[in-house]
């Protein structure tokens, strides 16, 4: 064999083994076990953050008066004054008292009235309030009727602020998991040791003012109806609570 051919041959054979290689490693690589991926530690969910709240998203009197005869929770704690009504007009002039968080109401209508300058803290006058018409079932008379401000008209237009006034499904049961001890103190609207914020707001109304934003760990002073209390988070938690008089 010439030196000419023992090159070619020799030039084939390492040509081979170098696909011969490339071959197995390829092979190699598309069976070796795999990796496990790096699982990122998480606290656990706050469950509250599962809950599912129903939004309605009324925009005319008569999507509202769709929900008539249904029970409806109050959210807004705190926030809302209602009045005395015969269904058809409220005497804003009397009010009976302010709705309070996780309260119970029964729907019977809704109709429109210009409202006094006094009753537009929370909802706007527009060309004219649209109130409510309720029951309230746990109180002393539940037949009697009772209106609260829920929306206003410009023009043809209406804006409604159901959604943000009040819960759909009861509370009790989308937050069941809070316990039978917090729900006892929210529905007494108290405060004890252990409740979150959110818990808080429940029980003693949206009404309030802290110095810091940090939610969960902060001091906040809820006004509680005209009786405010001062209350610490801590990893939002209460750690105390205490009477406060400079609200």
């Amino acid at each position: 064999m010439t030196s000419a051919k023992k090159a070619a041959v020799v030039c084939v054979g390492i040509g081979v083994l170098a696909v011969g290689g490339e071959l197995a490693y390829l092979h190699y690589e598309r069976n070796k076990p795999m990796k496990a991926a790096k699982v990122e530690e998480r606290g656990p969910t706050n469950p509250d953050y599962l809950v599912f709240l129903k939004q309605k998203r009324p925009s005319t009197p008569a999507d509202v008066r769709q929900l008539t005869g249904d029970t409806l929770w109050v959210s807004a704690g705190g926030q809302m004054d209602y009045y005395p009504s015969n269904g058809r007009h409220a005497d804003y002039g009397k009010p009976a008292g302010t709705l309070l968080g996780a309260e119970p109401i029964v729907v019977k209508g809704v109709f429109e009235q210009k409202a006094p300058k006094e009753a537009t803290f929370r909802i706007p006058a527009g060309d004219g309030q649209e109130l409510l018409a309720f029951t309230k079932p746990k109180s002393d008379d539940p037949n009697k009727e009772y209106a609260v401000p829920v929306g206003y008209r410009e023009g043809k237009d209406y804006t409604f602020k159901m959604d943000e006034i009040f819960f759909y499904d009861d509370p009790h049961q989308l937050y069941k998991h809070w316990g039978p001890a917090i729900w006892k103190a929210i529905d007494s609207h108290q405060v004890i040791l252990g409740m979150s914020e959110s818990q808080v707001q429940l029980a003693l109304g949206q009404v309030s003012k802290s110095v810091s934003e940090e939610t969960g760990n902060r001091m906040v002073v809820f006004s509680n109806l005209g009786h405010p209390m001062a209350v610490t988070f801590v990893q939002n938690k209460v750690t105390a609570f205490r009477p406060d008089q400079g609200y």
